[in-house]
Formats: structure tokens, sequence, C-alpha cells
């Protein structure tokens, strides 16, 4: 930002006056033009070093404090103030070299070595840093020439204390150790975060959202210049910029924090408006773990953003140390094994260093799967055997602890238990699915039957059996007493279910002559969209579409194409609504199916069923413009002719071969 021309004689007066009020951009503008005639003044130097830390240019402030240093080596609170610019800069190798000579200064001894050990912390290197911290305050104890005589650096000590046991896990002492650092210190927005994290680490999100809330009330009552909230709201306001005053209300730690824990309570929703609550900046001006998080809850809506996102935060130093796992798990999801085997590969450094044992050899079998099925099951197949192992442990604990009436020890037992069993899960998923692929059904049953000692009760994998059991297709009663406690949970909210359990929860009721059964349900979807409709007018529900449409290709597949096609027609209507690329795609594969055995003359259809059917392509014509027919996956070099990936595209081709098949020619 360049600054206005400043009269003769004030210009000491106008540098403070930006400085106060807050505009140091301009302030570096102004003291930068005036540096280039005057290189080694002091005060110039100084100002413009404090500057540059108030907009956090950590490297830039260094830059000045070390010509500082060069300058006035007698003046060791230069040296102190660079080594701390550079800290924050993460130069952490300069950062030691620069406060070691503050190490024989007793004035200073106590701030390097709290600074050195916050060095060590960021580096990951735990007992050097508890060594600096314990050697700090065994100084301030005995009174020696590093004590500190100040009670609020004896608090910054016992916060870095504090680190370290939440780094150890040992989340509630370290939570301690923050609360008796905020009674000297007083009410302190970092502090609370801390606290806050330490209550997310011990899966304790009440509390957590207690201190988030906190820290987010102060923020929008002492701060409102920052604007909190304002971008959810969707008004438009210029960015806040990366200010230390940002950074001292823990405003952006906060909202980053809440939305992580709104995602790990699959508050989708709540966790993206979280991030959009947050003071407003520019995209360049984000932080690693907003940008991780941003990448991490949009990524259904906005996959290719995502995966730029997080590989331009793994080429950063530092990144969310979650980022590396984040992205070969995201990989692997969308199907691209060899970019997370690349990625691996590149990264050998980071996989021990980021990746727990756990994760590593679950995403090596996954992805050794795709070239070695076998293989990758007897890799899959040790971690479940552990993985039971350690849960057959865990139950014989619950059943100790419970024994003995310790409740404490049942709460350990039982969290632990949860966890394991989360890690369990997906091993067995990962599993089921290669025989899955296979259509093995049989197989996926006999595994599932397996883990029925520990998963009978987990959501996932009830719903996986009753797949599992629906598409044997001799096995429908099986799968009905499956489906319906699903749905029976969320009967109040109907569309709280997926619309794929619903549909193949009426297929099920159909084919096994419980067509009441499935009529009431269906109406029960009905009343749930009419309701939503009403309340959201403008919102497209698909729920009671898809099961028509699974419905008409169950008669389809058994040949009764007259009434299948109808009710796969009648399920789209209104286009407006209910035509998508989803509900297209259940669409088009009747169609298509429709055609071949036209074309293979094995089925002969009613005039007025072939005209309705070229009604509705038409329709789908009209209504399909701007939809795509295919959803491309997100980092595909070669993309599709955008006028060919349309639904009209797809209906003008589907309508010109029923024209052929049935010989119009006009």
């Amino acid at each position: 930002m360049e600054a206005a021309p400043v009269p003769d004689g004030q210009y000491t007066a106008v540098v403070y006056g930006l400085i106060g009020g807050g505009r140091c951009g301009e302030a570096v503008s102004l003291l930068s033009r005036e540096l280039q005639k005057s290189c080694r003044s002091r005060g110039g130097l100084s100002l413009l070093g404090y500057c540059h830390y108030q907009l956090q240019d950590f490297a830039a402030a260094a830059e000045c404090y070390e010509q500082l240093v060069a300058l006035h080596p007698e003046l060791d609170a230069y040296r102190l103030y660079q080594a701390q610019a550079l800290y924050k800069a993460g130069l952490y190798t300069e950062a030691l070299r620069a406060a070691s000579p503050l190490l024989d200064l007793p004035a200073y001894q106590g701030r390097a070595l709290r600074l050195q050990a916050a060095i060590h912390y960021a580096q990951g290197d735990l007992p050097a840093a508890k060594s600096l911290v314990e050697e700090a305050l065994a100084a301030a104890a005995e009174g020696g020439p590093g004590a500190a005589e100040d009670p609020s650096e004896r608090a910054d000590a016992e916060i870095i204390l504090g680190c370290l046991l939440y780094r150890q896990g040992q989340h509630e002492e370290a939570s301690g150790k923050f609360a008796g650092a905020m009674q000297v210190l007083g009410y302190c927005p970092e502090l609370s975060y801390n606290m806050a994290l330490c209550c997310y680490a011990a899966k304790q999100y009440a509390p957590a959202l207690k201190h988030i809330s906190d820290i987010i009330e102060r923020g929008i009552h002492q701060h409102p210049e920052l604007s909190v909230g304002m971008t959810t709201e969707g008004i438009d306001v210029r960015s806040v910029g990366n200010t230390l005053l940002l950074h001292r209300t823990a405003l952006v730690e906060a909202f980053n924090l809440k939305a992580a824990i709104e995602y790990q309570l699959r508050n989708l929703k709540a966790a993206q408006e979280a991030l959009t609550d947050m003071p407003p900046r520019a995209e360049e001006e984000l932080d690693p773990v907003t940008l991780h998080n941003q990448a991490l809850m949009n990524m259904d809506s906005q996959p290719t953003e995502g995966f730029e996102k997080l590989q331009f935060l793994l080429l950063q130093n530092p990144c969310p140390p979650e980022t590396f796992g984040n992205l070969l798990l995201l990989y692997c999801k969308h199907q691209y094994y060899d970019l997370a085997a690349d990625v691996l590969a590149e990264n050998a450094h980071l996989t021990y260093k980021l990746l727990t044992p756990y994760l590593y050899n679950f995403l090596d079998a996954i992805i050794t799967c795709q070239t070695a099925p076998e293989e990758a099951f007897h890799k899959l197949d040790d971690s479940a055997g552990a993985l039971t192992e350690q849960l057959r442990k865990l139950t014989k604990q619950v059943q100790e602890a419970r024994q003995n009436w310790d409740d404490e020890a049942v709460k350990k037992a039982v969290n632990e238990y949860d966890e394991t069993l989360d890690k369990y899960v997906p091993v067995l998923m990962a599993q089921a699915k290669i025989y899955w692929d296979m259509k093995n059904y049989t197989m996926v049953e006999k595994i599932f039957r397996k883990s029925v000692e520990f998963c009978n009760e987990h959501e996932v994998w009830k719903l996986n059996v009753a797949h599992v059991l629906f598409m044997q297709e001799n096995k429908y009663k099986e799968a009905i007493s499956f489906y319906e406690p699903i749905v029976k949970k969320h009967y109040d909210n109907i569309l709280h279910v997926s619309a794929i359990v619903l549909a193949n929860l009426c297929v099920s009721y159909i084919l096994t002559s419980q067509n009441e059964d499935a009529e009431e349900l269906m109406r029960k979807i009905e009343k749930g969209e009419e309701q939503l409709s009403y309340n959201n007018p403008d919102q497209n529900i698909y729920h009671l579409c898809i099961v028509n449409l699974v419905i008409g290709t169950l008669y389809c597949v058994k040949g009764n194409y007259d009434f299948g096609i109808s009710r796969v027609i009648k399920s789209l209507e209104p286009y407006n609504k209910k035509l998508s690329t989803d509900t297209w795609y259940y669409a088009k594969r009747c169609f298509l199916s429709l055609l071949e055995n036209m074309s293979k003359h094995m089925i002969m259809l009613r005039d007025s069923v072939i005209q309705e059917c070229i009604q509705f392509l038409k329709q789908c014509e009209l209504y399909g413009r701007n939809i795509p027919a295919v959803i491309e996956q997100p980092l595909e070099e070669k993309r599709m002719h955008s006028g060919k990936n349309t639904v009209t595209y797809e209906a003008r081709l589907l309508r010109a071969l029923m024209y052929k098949i049935i010989g119009w020619t006009g």
C-alpha cells in the first residue's frame, strides 16, 4: 500500500500515528521509502521490524533485526527479537543460532531458554524441549541468574510444559497447566484455545465447544472490525489480513477447531459454516490449517480444488501433519491408487514420521489390491487378526473393571475399545470389497459373519450386511431384517436415510409379497418430501424419485418393460426438480437395456409406450442442457467434450436410436 507524502517535520508523528491506528501496511511503505535514503537508521529499522512482525511477515522482520544486531551488537534485545522472528518464520536452525549467545546473559537467559524450548518443540524434539523448560523453571526456583522476576515468565514456562504434556497424550494434566497459567495472566484466548484442544483430543466435545464459544463471543464483542460471520451471511467484505491482533484473538484457531468437532460429529454443514464464519481473508493469506480444513470439508462438492490444496500443503514446510495421511486416503477413496503409490514413494521420510503403522499397513494393502488382490487380502487379514486380538483383550478389561466397580477404568477401556473398533471396521470393509468387486457375494457374507462378535451393533457393518444379502437375490427377507431397523431409527425424519437404502427395502418388500409395507414406506417418503418442499421450495429432493427408479429398473430386469419404463418415466416428473446426473444414470440404463432387447427383437412394446418414451426423451433434452451426464473425476487430464457431457446430448442419442429401431424415417 502506497503511503501519502509526509509534510516536513511531521514524519515521526505520522509513523507513530499509523502504527497506533493499526495501519502497519502503510507504515511499512513509508518507512521503506525513508530507509532508502538512510539505510542505517536505528529508529527506522526498529519500527520497520516491529511493523513486519505485526503483519506476521516474520522473515522480513528477522532481516530488519539482523541488520540492527550488526549495527548495534551491544543491544541484546535486538538479538532476542531476531531469534523470535526467525522462530515464527519456521527458520528453526537459524533461530537457535541467534538465541544461543543470550544464554550467557542473566537478563535474557530465562527468555532464551523458553524460546529454544519452543523451537525444539516445533521440531518435534520433545526431550530437548522438556529439558530446557525444566532448566528455566529450576533457575527461577533457585533465584539464580536465569530466574524469572516476573510471574508471567514462569507462567510462560508452564505453558510450554502444558504443550509437552499435550503431545505426550496427557490431556487432562496439560489442561491443568494452561488453566494455572490463565490464573496468573488473566483471560487469554490462546490459553482458552489450548484447553479446548485438550478437551477435543480427549473427545470431550461439549467442554471444548464451551471454550470455543467464549473465544468467539469475546472476539465479536471486543473486535467487531474483524467481521466475524459476515461471509456466511453472504455479505461481501474485504480481507482483514493476517495481523497480530487477529492472531491474539485466537479466532482463526477457534473456528478451525469448531469445524473439526462438527466434522467428527458428522455435521458437515455446520463444519463448513464454521470455516466461513471466521474473519475473512484472501486465499493467499490463509494459514495451512484453514487451507487443509477447507480442502477436507468441501471435498464432496469441490474435489479438484481440494486435491490442489492438499498437494500444495504437502510441499510446504511446515504443513499440518494430517495432510499426508488425508491426501493418501482421499486418493484411494477416489481410486487414484497410482497417485497414492507415487506420493508414498516420493515422501518416504514422512511415512515413518506422520503415518501410524496401522494407517501405513492399511494404505499399503489398499494400493496392493489393484495388482495383487490375494496378497492384499492376506495383508488385511494380518491387520484384522491383530485388531481382533486387541478387541478381545479390551472386552476382558471392560468386564474386569465392571466387576471391580471401577468406573474410571471402565470408561477408559470402553473408549479404547471404540477406537480399536473404528480401526477394525475399515479393514474388514476393505477385505469384503475385494470379493464384492468379484461379485462373490457369498464370500462377502462369510467375512461379515466372522466379525459379528464385535460388529453386530456397528451401523456401517449392519448396512453393508443388508446390501450383501440384498445382492444375493434369494435372501430378501434377511435383508429386510437389517434394513428395517436402520429405517425405523429415522422414521420420523425419513429423508435422513440414504435413498438407496429406502429403495432396496421397497424392492425387498415387493419381492417378498409385502406390497402394503412397500406402499406405506413410499407414502411416508412422499409426505417427508412434501414437508421439506414446503419449508425449502428451492431444494431438490430425490428420495422418492430414486426409489421409483430402482423399482422400475427391477421390473425392466425381470422383462416387464411396459410397467418398468413407465415407472422410470413417472419417477422423473417434474423434470426441473428430479432430473439430475444421478437420476439420469438410472434412467438411461433402463432405456439402453430396452433398446438392446428391441434391436434383437426379443420384446415388443405397445405404440403408446414407445410414444411415452419419445416424449420423455424430448423432455430430458429440454431440461438437461446444463446437467452433466457424467461427473468427471477431479484429476482427469483429458476432459470430456463439454457439449457431449450433457443429459441433452445423451437423450438426443437415445431418441435417435429409438427412431432407428422402430423404423421411423419422418
